[in-house]
């Protein structure tokens, strides 16, 4: 699956190219949904689900308390090995379309190198493979998974990954949001959490899943996946956990006017985390 911007802003923005808005803050009925329509207005829609389960989890342990510019690697080269494919076969190693059946086998050793540019490879390491005997005893392989994650009740899917050993909230929701394609689901990640406090989307000493509940309550379904991985790009360009864009120029954050700045202090030039103003 493919991660290439389309030729078009089809977010229904300025630059939507003549497609009907999806995104109208002025609609809004919520301060939540109308920070995401506004972001709605300046990046790309994505595409959410269809990704194979099980890799989609694979992809999201490997990216736990690292980078993506370092858990990337770690992904493209255990699917060069184990996920089949002429690149694999080319390599002499494990032929095999079925990713959970590979790893379920793999050395644990050689996975751990293999990961070993995604930090934490030993841990990550041991997690897979476990995670890949519990997929194929429980679903009989990728397939099965796959099915039991797009078809299956929500909250019956939610509860079964997280009583597997190294999912946590985060790494649940966003398997039924890029696997599944599950609408109402709005993943927590770090970026999100700083952000959603700091502009006063959530108290400012809600944990996780305490955002969480309140960005699914106040951003309609259809708009969470988008607000995810939105917001996840704003805080990477503007609000940054220590220079935010409006510690220098309050003008150059996008989303000023809809903004508390819980716990930054332009005329200190100090930043704290939200929860120390509770």
């Amino acid at each position: 699956m493919t991660d290439k911007e389309p030729a078009e802003n089809i977010s229904g923005g300025t630059a939507g190219g003549g497609q009907s808005a999806t995104f109208d803050p002025e609609t809004a009925g919520t301060r939540a949904e109308t920070v995401v329509d506004r972001l709605g207005e300046m990046y790309w829609t994505k595409t959410y689900g269809g990704r194979d389960a099980y890799e989609c989890l694979v992809r999201t342990i490997l990216s736990q308390n690292t980078s993506d510019k370092a858990s990337q690697p770690a992904h493209d080269d255990l699917m060069a090995r184990y996920g089949g494919g002429e690149d694999a076969n080319s390599e002499g190693d494990i032929d095999s379309t079925d990713l959970a059946r590979a790893l379920a086998d793999a050395d644990q050793p050689e996975l751990a190198e293999t990961i070993s540019s995604a930090g934490l490879y030993n841990q990550k390491s041991e997690r897979i493979i476990a995670l890949a005997q519990r997929i194929c005893e429980e679903y009989g392989g990728e397939a099965g998974f796959d099915a039991f994650v797009r078809d299956s009740d929500p909250e019956a899917v939610r509860s079964t990954l997280l009583d597997m050993n190294g999912v946590g909230p985060k790494t649940a929701d966003c398997v039924l949001l890029f696997a599944g394609g599950r609408g109402g689901v709005f993943p927590v990640d770090t970026h999100v959490h700083r952000i959603a406090r700091r502009m006063g989307l959530a108290p400012a000493d809600a944990d996780h899943e305490t955002v969480r509940a309140y960005l699914e309550r106040d951003v309609p379904a259809a708009k969470c996946g988008f607000g995810h991985t939105a917001i996840i790009q704003f805080g990477r360009e503007y609000c940054s956990a220590r220079k935010p864009a409006c510690l220098d120029d309050p003008d150059a954050c996008p989303l000023a006017g809809h903004c508390d700045q819980i716990g930054v202090y332009p005329a200190a030039d100090d930043v704290v985390d939200p929860s120390e103003t509770a």
